[in-house]
């Protein structure tokens, strides 16, 4: 057998096993319906039975590793399609347009922690990043990859098994993906002084205070950037300006708003930031394609015909949580 055919199933038999241990962990007799399942903080496993429409979110630092049916993801001007045994690598918060293309549909997602990463470090030095590393990483899994995972969801279940060893898979599996083909913004982050870091942190501020009137001087020294520069590596990162970004993340949180009920068009617009009620739905109708009013509607509509799932893993800071 040639090493490429060895290795090929090699792959297939440990994203196999990935896929019935996660499988293991929803109950038997669970509906067709959308099912969420949290084994651990950070550590969700998502299932869903029928293809969905696209949903805009801003995603926070994770892997999302497919185990079965297909996914698109739409970042800034790519799109990526993801089958079965691939996983995407989000560095950092981005807003992501996603949808499920083909179901059955089951994924892993795990969040990224900076501090795991960092930890790292002493062990693996400055690992050389390439020079076009990108926020969101497409590529398949490798059979190291998913032999960790499939083990860190196989400490779901014995409690001092769990309280011993996964501490120590996380940092395995942080280790898989900082030296794996996905992990070039990673390796990045390693470093608290580079400008992924410095983006990082900018928008932690950002989402931390969306609502205020942003002034990007401000933001820019509070991380250490010239103004030139800051704006370089934000656009670089997230595909939008600093003011494009805050933009989405006061509609995503007025959309939650909305769909929850909590909110009328206008009370939603000016608790998120907005002095003008029309600028706000004429914004919010180019960024969701319809006016509040019917997307709420819509959106309402779509909940009930699919009853399930509402929390999502890769909760937002200010905005809806993530469809993985």
């Amino acid at each position: 057998m040639s090493a490429s055919r060895a290795s090929d199933l090699m792959f297939r038999e440990e994203l196999a096993r990935v896929t019935q241990r996660a499988l293991r962990l929803f109950p038997s007799s669970a509906q067709r319906n959308p099912h969420l399942r949290t084994p651990r903080r950070g550590l969700y496993l998502l299932r869903e039975y029928v293809p969905s429409e696209f949903e805009a979110t801003i995603f926070d630092p994770m892997l999302c590793l497919i185990l079965q049916g297909r996914k698109e993801m739409i970042f800034g001007e790519r799109t990526y399609r993801l089958g079965a045994g691939e996983c995407a690598l989000i560095s950092h918060d981005l807003p992501i347009l996603s949808r499920v293309r083909e179901a059955p549909y089951l994924v892993v997602l795990l969040n990224v922690e900076v501090d795991v990463l960092r930890s790292l470090y002493e062990d693996v030095g400055e690992l050389a990043p390439q020079g076009g590393a990108q926020a969101l990483e497409v590529h398949l899994a490798d059979a190291r990859l998913l032999d960790a995972v499939g083990r860190y969801l196989a400490l779901a279940e014995p409690e001092m098994d769990a309280r011993v060893l996964a501490p120590l898979l996380l940092k395995e599996i942080h280790y898989r993906l900082l030296t794996s083909p996905l992990g070039h913004m990673l390796r990045r982050l390693l470093r608290h002084d580079s400008h992924a870091s410095a983006i990082a942190r900018a928008i932690t501020l950002l989402r931390r205070g969306f609502r205020a009137p942003m002034v990007v001087d401000e933001l820019a020294r509070a991380v250490g950037m010239s103004v030139s520069s800051f704006h370089e590596h934000f656009k670089r990162i997230t595909s939008s300006s600093p003011l494009q970004y805050q933009k989405g993340l006061r509609l995503l949180e007025a959309r939650r708003l909305l769909v929850a009920g909590t909110a009328t068009a206008t009370t939603a617009a000016f608790d998120v930031g907005y002095e003008s009620p029309t600028q706000f739905s004429r914004e919010y109708a180019r960024k969701f394609g319809r006016p509040p009013s019917k997307d709420v509607e819509r959106d309402r509509s779509a909940r009930e015909s699919r009853p399930g799932v509402r929390a999502r893993a890769g909760r937002s800071r200010g905005a809806r949580p993530a469809r993985g």
